[in-house]
């Protein structure tokens, strides 16, 4: 099985880190994406694995569509750049991040109010807040956004528990998206069983692959929206066929993140067009590879890094 190692910088600091590294996975099907983050521990990182093998190792379901729509992603800017970013991305759907650790409420409200501007009256705007806030912070907070972006599609991970999740549904009047309530806890159906969110967002690494996902979407039985894990493109080619998958798909989708990368590991990385992306396996560039390509050092270390999960999954 060969194995590459990527080291990307990133132009803005998004979940805290300013580099994506991982490891490409070449198997009978393709190309596949092993990248969990540095922070997780290796039982973590189980799915993540079994998410590379099954892609790389089979062929995706039966697509019943051949693109998806997307949102373009705006990390926590100013307002003139999160504007920019809209504007630049083409996409009628904008995702803003908010309650970044050492901001204020003042800065996401107006970098929300610059999105709204720059997508117009028609566009929708939807707000990641991580799991930033506490039930009385949430409850505040979207109540303020709601006014700043005149109106939201949704408010993703409000807070970080699922009972939190379900106390601030019950208080607002916005829909509310389960995303780490569902990726990184021990069961995915809690959030129906509490009534936690209205939308399930699903990324295909942390939850064991596309053939998983298509399973949590069918028990889960919520709208459900496809998010990449700040993915290369080709680990974004395996989003897409989850959401070419799906019965059904009432809101764009999340994987519109090549944005948020200085390279990429294939000659076109996946970039919207009209707020679209298309559907279809990618496969590794060796020029494109080759200017992100990690050092040795950061190769090690991803290299015992697999083995360790790669023993954990045996």
């Amino acid at each position: 099985m060969r194995t590459e190692t990527f080291a990307i910088d990133m132009p803005v600091r998004f979940r805290g880190i300013s580099r994506r590294e991982g490891m490409l996975v070449e198997g009978p099907a393709g190309w596949a994406e092993f990248s969990p983050f540095l922070d997780y521990e290796p039982a973590e990182c189980v799915p993540w694995l079994a998410a590379a093998l099954d892609s790389a190792g089979h062929e995706w379901p039966v697509a019943v569509r051949d693109r998806v729509p997307v949102n373009c992603t705006v990390p926590a800017v100013g307002p003139e750049q999160a504007a920019e970013i809209v504007r630049r991305s083409g996409c009628s759907t904008a995702k803003v991040k908010v309650a970044e650790r050492g901001q204020t409420l003042a800065e996401d409200i107006a970098r929300v109010e610059a999105v709204r501007d720059a997508l117009g009256a028609s566009g929708h705007v939807r707000v990641d807040a991580n799991g930033g806030w506490d039930v009385d912070v949430a409850v505040s907070s979207i109540a303020q956004l709601l006014r700043a972006a005149a109106g939201l599609e949704y408010v993703e991970q409000p807070c970080a528990s699922v009972e939190d999740l379900a106390a601030v549904r019950r208080r607002v009047d916005v829909p509310i998206a389960a995303d780490e309530s569902i990726r990184r806890a021990d069961d995915p159906l809690r959030v129906v069983a509490l009534d936690a969110a209205d939308i399930a967002v699903l990324k295909v690494q942390p939850l064991g692959g596309v053939h998983a996902c298509l399973r949590i979407a069918e028990q889960i039985g919520l709208p459900v929206v496809v998010s990449s894990a700040v993915d290369t493109s080709i680990g974004l080619a395996a989003g897409l066929a989850l959401a070419a998958a799906l019965p059904e798909l009432p809101h764009a989708c999340g994987l519109a993140t090549t944005s948020l990368l200085s390279g990429d590991v294939v000659t076109q990385p996946l970039k919207p067009v009209d707020g679209w992306l298309p559907v279809g396996r990618q496969t590794l560039d060796d020029g494109a590879f080759a200017q992100v390509a990690a050092d040795p050092e950061t190769d090690a270390r991803w290299q015992a890094r697999l083995a360790r999960v790669r023993e954990l999954s045996a």
